[in-house]
């Protein structure tokens, strides 16, 4: 597609970093609901980025990547563990508002500010009021995905069954936009089965500006519609990570490019037929449409299109002017300009800042220039240290680069470390708090939700769904909310306290640990995929004890030097959280078990003692 000037999309798989810079990387990423391989230096590498709030084949559905399919490959790509099954949450934990979902395309652009935002929705009833909505929340782009189409591996149900056809919700979400004059601040483009220039040209009619293709894509690749995506069986390799298989896949790229030739041949034909010169001119232009009078069938005589043919009257007919981003006054540009010497030379810098709940995505951009200098290595540890007083408002330290540490006395709202990226967070409760840290909410809702890599120490309580979806980063809490854990594929979460309700549904990698000291954690486990125990080995000591003595040295928690102080009497009373899939494997290959890699000591001149005893680096 970058040979054409078209674009192509990731989907929600990630793509890996070895094609970025290259003629195979892909223009769009896609971020979706689980979160894989989203990173600093993905988001820095994407002219456009996707938010999918649905996909049109199987809409309010999430996805399972069975553990059989999930080499090497896909787990580097997704930091997960390869043979441990990937769970795609049917909805994206950090959206439930259209005010939410203006937060995550701030938190997007923040990423890179030079990337366009899309969001994509479902064709619906009503997904013009939905689409305005989104253009409201600042979109560049918005896409209208029909039920035709889209993944192999949606279920049956759901191909057969659910969603609506493309121009039922392309004519309703141009239609809303015009009525709002809002179609002049947002591009809308449009999938869902499309194979011909004729479907280009009736999409651009009802007001599309771009057009999309990926099952006729994979046809013309080889694609032979087996149905077998989900069975790893796919006849001709093109759906399955079987060596075997694979070697059987016939595609090139020239056969997509001749494909789209084709499309955009005929469509210069139909183009020429009424009169254009250009597709923009087409845009919009509903008045060249109409219905077929020559119908016979009972049925489709009765069918009434002029609903989806009305005409608007008043707004522009497509995109004229920039959306107006509110990432020009982050407080991420004094941050950049302060730490130009960590950015250009790798000098150590430490900064310290006031914050308020108006800076919002703060460590975003400032990741963003360290990921454009130095790719997904980013800096080393510590390089770039921020020490902030007050309250940080949403998604701070968000896809926080390798290198950054910020570390925040105060409060700090919703999404604090999302899809960290390797940097370092600390959050202190105050030392004149009139509170208990563990009893009190330091951090909002959902937390490190698709973290990949780096440390998170937050002395005090975290809101609901804490480390949802968390690959890869090690995590001190002293109390967590409902949902703990959800969805997790790797790393390492030590809770100091309670957990709330449903902790570990969906987990499927890493490891927690729990301080059970009122006996009732088993009460709040979702054992669906889990196994618990309070018999720690050697590994789980030797994990708990760096866990909690980086938390002390870095938070000064009463509670972590009480842990310590009182070291084997506390012991007996952790709890570790496994999920059954993740012990299989690391059964059969001790080297995926994340425990043989604890973080760097905070303290590096404790001494490496025996099990249970203090650990240092190794």
């Amino acid at each position: 597609m970058n040979r054409l000037g078209a674009k192509s999309n990731t989907g929600e798989g990630g793509e890996p970093p070895e094609r970025f810079d290259t003629e195979k990387e892909c223009a769009i990423k896609q971020v979706a609901s689980g979160r894989f391989g989203v990173t600093s230096t993905y988001l820095s590498n994407a002219e456009e980025l996707q938010i999918k709030m649905a996909q049109g084949s199987k809409p309010g559905e999430g996805g399972h990547l069975p553990g059989r399919k999930v080499n090497e490959m896909i787990a580097h790509v997704r930091y997960a563990t390869p043979g441990v099954g990937l769970i795609s949450p049917p909805p994206l934990h950090d959206i439930y508002s259209i005010e939410d979902l203006k937060q995550l395309i701030h938190d997007l652009k923040a990423a890179n500010p030079e990337a366009d935002v899309n969001v994509k929705l479902v064709s619906e009833a009503g997904i013009g009021t939905i689409t305005a909505g989104v253009a409201k929340a600042n979109a560049d782009v918005v896409h209208i995905s029909g039920h035709s189409g889209g993944t192999g591996a949606s279920p049956k149900t759901s191909i057969k069954h659910a969603g609506l056809p493309w121009e039922l919700g392309l004519a309703e979400a141009n239609q809303m936009l015009r009525a709002t004059e809002l179609r002049s601040r947002i591009k809308v483009t449009v999938d869902g089965g499309m194979k011909t220039g004729r479907d280009v040209a009736v999409g651009a009619l009802l007001g599309a500006e771009e057009y999309v293709f990926g099952t006729a894509s994979l046809v013309t690749s080889g694609c032979v519609m087996a149905r077998q995506c989900h069975e790893n069986t796919c006849p001709v390799g093109v759906a399955t990570q079987d060596a075997d298989l694979r070697q059987r896949f016939p595609g090139e790229p020239q056969h997509v490019i001749n494909y789209m030739t084709f499309i955009a041949r005929e469509l210069r034909e139909i183009m020429a037929e009424l009169g254009f010169t250009s597709v923009e001119e087409m845009v919009g232009r509903v008045d060249v449409l109409g219905q077929r009078d020559d119908v016979t069938q009972a049925k489709a005589e009765k069918l009434d299109l002029s609903a989806i043919l009305a005409e608007p009257t008043t707004g522009g007919r497509r995109k004229t002017e920039p959306q107006t981003h509110e990432v020009d006054e982050s407080l991420d540009w004094d941050l950049i300009e302060a730490a130009g010497a960590a950015i250009d030379r790798g000098d150590p810098v430490h900064l310290d800042r006031t914050i308020s709940n108006v800076d919002r995505a703060v460590g975003a951009t400032l990741s963003n220039r360290i990921s454009r200098a130095h790719g997904t290595e980013g800096l080393p540890d510590d390089t770039v240290t921020v020490d902030f007083g007050g309250t940080a408002g949403q998604s701070f330290g968000a896809f926080l680069q390798n290198g950054v540490t910020l570390q925040l006395t105060g409060t700090a709202n919703d999404y604090v470390g999302k899809g960290l990226s390797g940097g370092k967070l600390v959050v202190n409760t105050p030392n004149d708090a009139p509170y208990e840290p563990e009893e009190n909410i330091l951090v909002g809702n959902v937390a490190l939700y698709g973290a990949t890599q780096g440390e998170a120490y937050i002395n005090g309580k975290a809101g609901e769904r804490f480390a949802v979806r968390n690959s890869g980063v090690t995590a001190v809490v002293e109390s967590v909310g409902d949902h703990g854990c959800e969805y997790m594929t790797g790393g390492v979460v030590a809770c100091l306290g309670d957990t709330g309700k449903n902790f570990a549904a969906g987990m499927s990698g890493g490891v927690a640990y729990v301080l059970d000291r009122e006996g009732n954690f088993e009460e709040t486990v979702n054992h669906g995929m889990v196994s618990t125990t309070d018999d720690l080995d050697a590994k789980d000591r030797r994990m708990v004890r760096r866990l909690v003595e980086n938390h002390a040295s870095y938070t000064d928690s009463d509670r972590a030097e009480y842990v310590l102080d009182n070291w084997e009497a506390e012991l007996e009373q952790f709890v570790k959280v496994m999920p059954d899939a993740y012990a299989e494997i690391i059964d059969e290959r001790e080297s995926a078990d994340v425990r043989n890699a604890p973080p760097a000591s905070a303290t590096p001149t404790a001494e490496t003692g025996a099990a249970g005893g203090a650990v240092g680096d190794d």
